[in-house]
Protein backbone atom coordinates (compact mmCIF):
# COMPACT_ATOMS: atom_id res chain seq x y z
CA UNK A 1 0.00 0.00 0.00
CA UNK A 2 1.27 3.62 -1.09
CA UNK A 3 2.43 5.92 2.23
CA UNK A 4 -0.16 8.03 3.05
CA UNK A 5 -0.01 11.81 1.70
CA UNK A 6 -0.91 15.30 3.39
CA UNK A 7 -3.38 17.28 1.85
CA UNK A 8 -4.99 20.04 2.01
CA UNK A 9 -9.00 20.34 1.49
CA UNK A 10 -10.04 22.65 -0.98
CA UNK A 11 -13.60 22.27 -1.13
CA UNK A 12 -16.56 19.70 -0.90
CA UNK A 13 -17.68 18.17 -5.15
CA UNK A 14 -20.73 16.27 -6.03
CA UNK A 15 -20.50 12.67 -5.18
CA UNK A 16 -19.58 13.18 -1.61
CA UNK A 17 -15.74 14.04 -1.41
CA UNK A 18 -13.65 16.40 -0.40
CA UNK A 19 -10.54 17.64 -2.96
CA UNK A 20 -6.95 18.92 -3.06
CA UNK A 21 -3.96 18.44 -4.58
CA UNK A 22 -0.52 17.01 -4.21
CA UNK A 23 1.98 17.60 -6.66
CA UNK A 24 0.51 17.87 -9.74
CA UNK A 25 -2.65 15.36 -9.32
CA UNK A 26 -6.18 15.79 -7.74
CA UNK A 27 -6.78 14.12 -4.74
CA UNK A 28 -10.29 13.10 -3.93
CA UNK A 29 -11.48 11.37 -0.74
CA UNK A 30 -14.59 10.91 1.63
CA UNK A 31 -15.69 12.45 5.41
CA UNK A 32 -13.37 15.41 5.33
CA UNK A 33 -14.29 19.53 5.21
CA UNK A 34 -12.71 22.28 3.48
CA UNK A 35 -9.44 23.60 4.99
CA UNK A 36 -8.56 20.38 6.91
CA UNK A 37 -5.25 18.98 6.63
CA UNK A 38 -5.37 15.52 6.58
CA UNK A 39 -3.37 12.23 5.40
CA UNK A 40 -5.03 10.63 2.92
CA UNK A 41 -4.04 6.73 2.13
CA UNK A 42 -4.11 6.16 -2.11
CA UNK A 43 -6.31 3.78 -3.51
CA UNK A 44 -6.69 4.33 -7.01
CA UNK A 45 -3.72 6.34 -8.42
CA UNK A 46 -3.80 7.91 -12.63
CA UNK A 47 -1.73 9.99 -14.28
CA UNK A 48 -3.78 13.16 -13.04
CA UNK A 49 -6.00 11.97 -10.44
CA UNK A 50 -5.60 10.46 -6.86
CA UNK A 51 -8.72 9.02 -5.03
CA UNK A 52 -8.31 7.64 -1.73
CA UNK A 53 -9.49 7.78 2.13
CA UNK A 54 -8.68 9.41 5.26
CA UNK A 55 -5.75 7.85 7.60
CA UNK A 56 -5.79 10.71 10.04
CA UNK A 57 -7.29 14.30 9.99
CA UNK A 58 -3.90 16.43 10.94
CA UNK A 59 -6.17 19.75 11.72
CA UNK A 60 -9.90 18.90 11.81
CA UNK A 61 -12.18 21.98 10.98
CA UNK A 62 -13.85 23.92 13.83
CA UNK A 63 -16.83 22.69 12.18
CA UNK A 64 -16.31 19.28 12.12
CA UNK A 65 -19.29 17.03 14.68
CA UNK A 66 -19.57 13.82 15.47
CA UNK A 67 -22.21 11.24 13.71
CA UNK A 68 -24.58 10.48 15.36
CA UNK A 69 -25.44 6.99 13.50
CA UNK A 70 -22.79 4.13 14.78
CA UNK A 71 -22.79 2.76 10.80
CA UNK A 72 -21.51 6.16 9.33
CA UNK A 73 -18.23 6.23 7.18
CA UNK A 74 -18.87 2.30 6.36
CA UNK A 75 -22.29 2.19 5.38
CA UNK A 76 -22.71 3.98 2.01
CA UNK A 77 -26.17 6.01 2.50
CA UNK A 78 -24.99 8.95 4.24
CA UNK A 79 -21.96 11.21 3.44
CA UNK A 80 -22.35 14.30 5.35
CA UNK A 81 -23.22 13.28 9.29
CA UNK A 82 -20.02 14.91 10.50
CA UNK A 83 -20.86 18.30 8.77
CA UNK A 84 -24.04 20.38 10.78
CA UNK A 85 -26.93 20.97 8.99
CA UNK A 86 -26.73 24.27 8.56
CA UNK A 87 -23.29 23.93 6.70
CA UNK A 88 -24.51 21.25 4.08
CA UNK A 89 -26.82 23.00 2.93
CA UNK A 90 -24.19 26.14 1.77
CA UNK A 91 -22.02 23.42 0.62
CA UNK A 92 -25.10 21.68 -1.56
CA UNK A 93 -25.76 25.77 -2.70
CA UNK A 94 -21.93 26.23 -3.89
CA UNK A 95 -21.73 23.07 -5.20
CA UNK A 96 -25.32 23.17 -7.30
CA UNK A 97 -23.92 26.85 -8.66
CA UNK A 98 -20.35 25.53 -9.35
CA UNK A 99 -21.89 22.72 -11.49
CA UNK A 100 -24.39 24.80 -13.16
CA UNK A 101 -21.20 27.06 -14.53
CA UNK A 102 -18.46 24.90 -15.20
CA UNK A 103 -20.65 22.54 -17.30
CA UNK A 104 -23.61 24.56 -18.71
CA UNK A 105 -21.49 28.02 -18.34
CA UNK A 106 -24.60 29.36 -16.85
CA UNK A 107 -23.80 31.97 -14.66
CA UNK A 108 -26.83 32.27 -11.97
CA UNK A 109 -26.11 35.44 -9.84
CA UNK A 110 -29.20 34.94 -7.98
CA UNK A 111 -30.39 33.59 -4.56
CA UNK A 112 -30.59 30.03 -4.37
CA UNK A 113 -33.82 29.29 -2.36
CA UNK A 114 -33.23 26.77 0.09
CA UNK A 115 -35.45 24.04 1.48
CA UNK A 116 -34.16 22.60 4.27
CA UNK A 117 -35.60 19.47 5.93
CA UNK A 118 -35.32 17.93 9.39
CA UNK A 119 -31.76 16.36 9.16
CA UNK A 120 -32.99 13.10 10.73
CA UNK A 121 -35.91 10.42 10.45
CA UNK A 122 -36.96 11.84 6.89
CA UNK A 123 -36.91 8.82 4.87
CA UNK A 124 -40.29 7.38 3.87
CA UNK A 125 -38.68 4.95 1.46
CA UNK A 126 -35.87 2.81 2.07
CA UNK A 127 -33.82 -0.92 0.53
CA UNK A 128 -32.26 -3.12 2.90
CA UNK A 129 -29.81 -5.87 1.64
CA UNK A 130 -30.00 -9.11 3.14
CA UNK A 131 -26.87 -11.46 3.17
CA UNK A 132 -25.70 -14.79 4.84
CA UNK A 133 -23.41 -13.86 7.73
CA UNK A 134 -20.86 -15.02 9.67
CA UNK A 135 -22.73 -16.73 12.23
CA UNK A 136 -24.84 -19.11 10.10
CA UNK A 137 -27.90 -17.14 9.32
CA UNK A 138 -28.64 -13.42 7.62
CA UNK A 139 -27.97 -10.06 8.63
CA UNK A 140 -29.77 -6.59 6.66
CA UNK A 141 -28.33 -3.74 6.16
CA UNK A 142 -27.04 -1.58 3.34
CA UNK A 143 -23.93 -2.03 1.00
CA UNK A 144 -20.89 -0.16 1.90
CA UNK A 145 -19.50 2.41 -0.08
CA UNK A 146 -18.73 1.65 -3.20
CA UNK A 147 -18.86 -2.07 -2.91
CA UNK A 148 -21.13 -5.03 -2.90
CA UNK A 149 -20.40 -6.18 0.68
CA UNK A 150 -23.15 -5.73 3.50
CA UNK A 151 -23.30 -3.16 6.43
CA UNK A 152 -25.59 -4.91 8.97
CA UNK A 153 -27.66 -2.51 10.57
CA UNK A 154 -30.39 -2.37 13.54
CA UNK A 155 -31.41 1.50 12.94
CA UNK A 156 -31.47 4.20 10.30
CA UNK A 157 -31.25 7.14 11.71
CA UNK A 158 -32.20 9.09 8.53
CA UNK A 159 -35.87 6.65 8.34
CA UNK A 160 -38.73 7.44 9.87
CA UNK A 161 -39.88 5.70 13.09
CA UNK A 162 -42.26 3.23 11.23
CA UNK A 163 -39.53 2.27 9.26
CA UNK A 164 -36.83 1.84 12.17
CA UNK A 165 -39.80 -0.34 13.86
CA UNK A 166 -40.26 -2.70 10.90
CA UNK A 167 -36.33 -2.85 10.49
CA UNK A 168 -36.14 -3.88 14.05
CA UNK A 169 -39.31 -6.66 13.09
CA UNK A 170 -36.98 -8.19 10.59
CA UNK A 171 -33.99 -8.28 12.21
CA UNK A 172 -35.25 -10.36 15.22
CA UNK A 173 -36.81 -12.48 12.68
CA UNK A 174 -33.33 -12.82 10.59
CA UNK A 175 -31.60 -13.97 13.82
CA UNK A 176 -34.44 -16.19 14.61
CA UNK A 177 -34.19 -18.40 11.43
CA UNK A 178 -38.07 -17.59 10.46
CA UNK A 179 -37.82 -15.77 7.70
CA UNK A 180 -37.57 -17.98 4.07
CA UNK A 181 -33.88 -18.70 2.88
CA UNK A 182 -32.71 -16.94 -0.17
CA UNK A 183 -34.29 -12.90 1.22
CA UNK A 184 -32.14 -10.61 -0.82
CA UNK A 185 -33.88 -7.10 -1.27
CA UNK A 186 -36.73 -5.43 1.35
CA UNK A 187 -38.43 -1.99 0.07
CA UNK A 188 -40.31 0.04 2.66
CA UNK A 189 -42.74 2.90 2.12
CA UNK A 190 -44.58 4.40 4.86
CA UNK A 191 -47.65 7.06 4.07
CA UNK A 192 -47.30 10.64 5.30
CA UNK A 193 -48.46 9.95 8.80
CA UNK A 194 -45.65 6.94 9.21
CA UNK A 195 -48.47 4.30 9.88
CA UNK A 196 -49.29 2.58 7.17
CA UNK A 197 -46.61 -0.16 5.13
CA UNK A 198 -45.69 -1.11 1.94
CA UNK A 199 -43.30 -3.96 1.46
CA UNK A 200 -41.53 -5.16 -1.74
CA UNK A 201 -39.72 -8.43 -1.44
CA UNK A 202 -37.12 -10.16 -3.19
CA UNK A 203 -35.88 -13.88 -2.99
CA UNK A 204 -33.63 -15.78 -5.27
CA UNK A 205 -35.60 -18.70 -5.80
CA UNK A 206 -39.13 -19.74 -4.01
CA UNK A 207 -38.98 -22.80 -1.96
CA UNK A 208 -42.44 -24.04 -2.44
CA UNK A 209 -45.39 -22.42 -3.81
CA UNK A 210 -45.18 -18.81 -3.54
CA UNK A 211 -48.39 -17.59 -2.29
CA UNK A 212 -47.69 -20.07 0.72
CA UNK A 213 -44.43 -17.97 1.05
CA UNK A 214 -46.20 -14.37 0.91
CA UNK A 215 -48.83 -15.81 3.82
CA UNK A 216 -46.29 -16.74 5.83
CA UNK A 217 -44.61 -13.47 5.34
CA UNK A 218 -47.48 -11.65 6.28
CA UNK A 219 -48.32 -13.32 9.53
CA UNK A 220 -44.86 -12.74 10.49
CA UNK A 221 -45.26 -9.15 9.93
CA UNK A 222 -48.67 -8.43 10.21
CA UNK A 223 -48.68 -4.64 10.62
CA UNK A 224 -48.02 -4.54 6.94
CA UNK A 225 -50.68 -3.22 5.09
CA UNK A 226 -49.97 -4.70 1.59
CA UNK A 227 -46.98 -6.74 0.17
CA UNK A 228 -45.53 -8.21 -3.10
CA UNK A 229 -42.98 -11.34 -3.14
CA UNK A 230 -40.47 -11.71 -6.49
CA UNK A 231 -39.26 -14.88 -6.98
CA UNK A 232 -36.15 -13.46 -9.37
CA UNK A 233 -35.25 -17.02 -10.62
CA UNK A 234 -38.82 -17.43 -12.19
CA UNK A 235 -39.62 -13.82 -12.44
CA UNK A 236 -43.24 -13.97 -10.63
CA UNK A 237 -44.63 -12.13 -8.40
CA UNK A 238 -46.77 -12.77 -5.29
CA UNK A 239 -49.33 -10.29 -3.89
CA UNK A 240 -51.01 -10.11 -0.62
CA UNK A 241 -52.98 -6.68 0.23
CA UNK A 242 -54.26 -4.30 -1.83
CA UNK A 243 -51.44 -3.99 -4.19
CA UNK A 244 -51.01 0.00 -2.79
CA UNK A 245 -50.95 2.33 0.44
CA UNK A 246 -52.53 5.86 0.36
CA UNK A 247 -50.91 8.77 0.86
CA UNK A 248 -52.31 12.01 1.62
CA UNK A 249 -50.58 15.48 0.26
CA UNK A 250 -51.97 18.91 1.01
CA UNK A 251 -55.65 18.06 -0.18
CA UNK A 252 -55.39 15.10 -2.21
CA UNK A 253 -54.42 11.88 -1.73
CA UNK A 254 -52.40 9.22 -4.07
CA UNK A 255 -52.94 5.99 -4.86
CA UNK A 256 -48.98 4.50 -4.73
CA UNK A 257 -48.59 0.81 -5.88
CA UNK A 258 -45.96 -1.56 -5.71
CA UNK A 259 -43.72 -0.70 -8.58
CA UNK A 260 -44.24 3.18 -8.54
CA UNK A 261 -41.58 5.84 -7.51
CA UNK A 262 -42.76 8.13 -4.89
CA UNK A 263 -40.54 11.36 -3.44
CA UNK A 264 -39.13 9.74 -0.01
CA UNK A 265 -38.52 13.03 2.04
CA UNK A 266 -41.77 12.67 4.39
CA UNK A 267 -41.02 16.51 5.90
CA UNK A 268 -40.49 18.11 1.83
CA UNK A 269 -43.55 16.51 -0.26
CA UNK A 270 -45.97 19.67 0.61
CA UNK A 271 -43.58 22.01 0.34
CA UNK A 272 -42.41 20.76 -3.04
CA UNK A 273 -46.05 20.48 -4.75
CA UNK A 274 -46.06 24.10 -3.47
CA UNK A 275 -42.81 25.45 -5.13
CA UNK A 276 -43.07 23.32 -8.36
CA UNK A 277 -47.37 24.57 -8.67
CA UNK A 278 -46.76 27.72 -7.51
CA UNK A 279 -49.77 30.23 -8.60
CA UNK A 280 -49.72 28.48 -11.91
CA UNK A 281 -53.23 29.13 -14.01
CA UNK A 282 -54.03 28.45 -17.52
CA UNK A 283 -55.63 27.01 -19.79
CA UNK A 284 -52.99 24.40 -20.76
CA UNK A 285 -50.45 22.28 -18.29
CA UNK A 286 -48.04 19.49 -19.32
CA UNK A 287 -46.81 17.03 -16.68
CA UNK A 288 -43.82 15.19 -18.34
CA UNK A 289 -42.41 12.02 -16.43
CA UNK A 290 -45.63 12.74 -14.28
CA UNK A 291 -45.13 9.60 -12.05
CA UNK A 292 -48.58 8.70 -10.44
CA UNK A 293 -49.32 12.36 -10.38
CA UNK A 294 -47.92 14.09 -7.45
CA UNK A 295 -48.06 17.85 -9.77
CA UNK A 296 -51.00 16.61 -12.23
CA UNK A 297 -53.79 16.72 -9.80
CA UNK A 298 -53.00 19.86 -8.29
CA UNK A 299 -52.40 21.22 -12.06
CA UNK A 300 -55.55 19.86 -13.17
CA UNK A 301 -57.77 22.02 -10.67
CA UNK A 302 -55.93 25.38 -11.99
CA UNK A 303 -55.91 24.66 -15.45
CA UNK A 304 -58.35 24.24 -18.42
CA UNK A 305 -56.89 21.17 -19.38
CA UNK A 306 -53.98 19.22 -18.08
CA UNK A 307 -51.86 16.36 -19.77
CA UNK A 308 -49.96 13.98 -17.76
CA UNK A 309 -47.53 11.83 -19.90
CA UNK A 310 -45.77 8.56 -18.21
CA UNK A 311 -44.10 5.61 -19.90
CA UNK A 312 -44.24 3.37 -16.95
CA UNK A 313 -46.92 0.77 -16.66
CA UNK A 314 -47.14 0.76 -13.15
CA UNK A 315 -47.04 4.22 -12.40
CA UNK A 316 -49.19 5.37 -15.14
CA UNK A 317 -52.38 2.74 -13.40
CA UNK A 318 -51.60 4.75 -10.13
CA UNK A 319 -51.53 8.12 -12.14
CA UNK A 320 -54.79 7.40 -13.95
CA UNK A 321 -56.75 6.57 -10.76
CA UNK A 322 -55.35 9.91 -8.70
CA UNK A 323 -56.37 11.76 -11.64
CA UNK A 324 -59.94 10.18 -11.75
CA UNK A 325 -60.21 10.54 -7.66
CA UNK A 326 -58.60 14.26 -8.07
CA UNK A 327 -61.99 15.47 -9.64
CA UNK A 328 -60.21 17.54 -12.11
CA UNK A 329 -62.44 18.72 -14.84
CA UNK A 330 -60.52 17.46 -18.07
CA UNK A 331 -57.31 15.71 -16.91
CA UNK A 332 -56.02 13.42 -19.67
CA UNK A 333 -53.47 11.03 -19.61
CA UNK A 334 -50.64 9.48 -22.18
CA UNK A 335 -48.95 6.39 -21.25
CA UNK A 336 -45.99 7.04 -23.59
CA UNK A 337 -42.13 7.99 -23.38
CA UNK A 338 -41.98 12.17 -23.21
CA UNK A 339 -39.91 11.74 -26.64
CA UNK A 340 -43.15 10.17 -28.45
CA UNK A 341 -45.47 12.60 -26.99
CA UNK A 342 -43.58 15.44 -28.17
CA UNK A 343 -42.68 14.19 -31.67
CA UNK A 344 -46.32 14.95 -31.97
CA UNK A 345 -47.32 17.95 -30.41
CA UNK A 346 -47.80 20.95 -31.14
CA UNK A 347 -50.16 23.31 -29.11
CA UNK A 348 -48.29 25.78 -27.12
CA UNK A 349 -48.85 25.18 -23.38
CA UNK A 350 -48.55 27.58 -20.91
CA UNK A 351 -47.01 25.63 -18.39
CA UNK A 352 -44.49 22.76 -18.96
CA UNK A 353 -43.40 20.57 -15.79
CA UNK A 354 -40.19 18.79 -16.03
CA UNK A 355 -39.38 16.13 -13.50
CA UNK A 356 -36.84 13.56 -15.62
CA UNK A 357 -34.96 10.60 -13.78
CA UNK A 358 -31.18 11.00 -13.49
CA UNK A 359 -30.24 10.99 -16.64
CA UNK A 360 -32.40 14.28 -17.52
CA UNK A 361 -33.89 15.59 -20.65
CA UNK A 362 -32.97 14.02 -24.04
CA UNK A 363 -31.73 16.54 -26.37
CA UNK A 364 -34.49 15.48 -28.87
CA UNK A 365 -37.13 16.17 -26.54
CA UNK A 366 -35.91 19.55 -25.57
CA UNK A 367 -35.80 20.04 -29.14
CA UNK A 368 -39.67 19.48 -29.17
CA UNK A 369 -39.87 21.40 -26.28
CA UNK A 370 -38.32 24.92 -27.65
CA UNK A 371 -40.48 24.21 -30.74
CA UNK A 372 -43.74 24.41 -28.97
CA UNK A 373 -42.29 27.40 -27.16
CA UNK A 374 -43.98 26.85 -23.42
CA UNK A 375 -44.39 30.11 -21.65
CA UNK A 376 -42.68 29.22 -18.30
CA UNK A 377 -40.83 25.64 -17.47
CA UNK A 378 -40.61 24.00 -14.23
CA UNK A 379 -37.88 21.90 -14.26
CA UNK A 380 -36.92 19.60 -10.99
CA UNK A 381 -33.73 17.68 -11.23
CA UNK A 382 -32.20 15.03 -9.17
CA UNK A 383 -28.63 15.37 -10.76
CA UNK A 384 -27.27 18.93 -11.19
CA UNK A 385 -25.00 17.78 -13.85
CA UNK A 386 -27.37 16.40 -16.48
CA UNK A 387 -29.49 19.48 -15.14
CA UNK A 388 -26.22 21.90 -16.15
CA UNK A 389 -26.35 20.02 -19.46
CA UNK A 390 -30.44 20.47 -20.23
CA UNK A 391 -30.26 24.22 -19.22
CA UNK A 392 -27.39 25.23 -21.66
CA UNK A 393 -29.70 23.99 -24.08
CA UNK A 394 -32.79 25.71 -23.01
CA UNK A 395 -31.05 29.20 -21.40
CA UNK A 396 -27.33 28.95 -23.21
CA UNK A 397 -25.31 31.45 -21.87
CA UNK A 398 -24.39 35.67 -21.60
CA UNK A 399 -22.87 35.44 -24.98
CA UNK A 400 -25.37 33.33 -26.67
CA UNK A 401 -28.39 33.54 -24.82
CA UNK A 402 -31.44 30.89 -26.50
CA UNK A 403 -34.82 31.00 -26.16
CA UNK A 404 -35.51 30.98 -22.09
CA UNK A 405 -34.25 32.41 -18.81
CA UNK A 406 -33.68 31.37 -14.98
CA UNK A 407 -36.15 33.49 -13.24
CA UNK A 408 -35.71 30.93 -10.15
CA UNK A 409 -33.37 28.67 -8.57
CA UNK A 410 -34.43 26.66 -5.73
CA UNK A 411 -32.60 24.05 -3.70
CA UNK A 412 -34.86 21.34 -1.88
CA UNK A 413 -33.21 18.97 0.08
CA UNK A 414 -34.66 16.07 0.10
CA UNK A 415 -31.59 13.75 0.95
CA UNK A 416 -30.43 15.15 4.15
CA UNK A 417 -26.82 13.72 5.28
CA UNK A 418 -26.13 12.27 2.14
CA UNK A 419 -24.67 14.71 -1.38
CA UNK A 420 -27.56 14.50 -3.42
CA UNK A 421 -28.87 17.84 -5.21
CA UNK A 422 -32.41 18.29 -5.83
CA UNK A 423 -32.76 21.46 -7.66
CA UNK A 424 -35.64 23.39 -9.10
CA UNK A 425 -35.49 25.88 -11.73
CA UNK A 426 -38.39 27.99 -12.89
CA UNK A 427 -37.95 29.31 -16.46
CA UNK A 428 -39.44 31.92 -18.46
CA UNK A 429 -39.43 32.61 -22.20
CA UNK A 430 -37.25 35.23 -23.42
CA UNK A 431 -39.81 38.25 -25.09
Amino acid sequence: MPNPIDVRIEKLIYGGEGLGHHEGHTVFAPFVLPDENVSIEPLETRKKFIRGRVALINSPSADRMAAPCPYFGVCGGCNYQHIPYELQIQYKAQILRETLSRLGQLRWEGQIVPHPSPPFGYRNRVQWKIAPDEHGSSSIGYFQAGSQKLCAIEQCPISSPRLNEILGAIVGLLRAGKLPAGLREIEAFADQADAGLLLNIAIDAANGPLEQMATQLRSQLPSVDTLVLHDQRADRFELSGPGYISYRVGEFTYRIGHLSFFQVNRFLVDELVRTVVGEARGRLALDLFAGVGLFSTPLAKRFERLIAVESNVAAARDLEANLRESGAASPNLRPTTVEAFLEHWHEKPDLVVLDPPRTGVSARALARLIKIAPKEIVYLSCDPATLARDLAILVGDSENPRNYQISELHLVDIFPQTYHIEALVRLSRRA
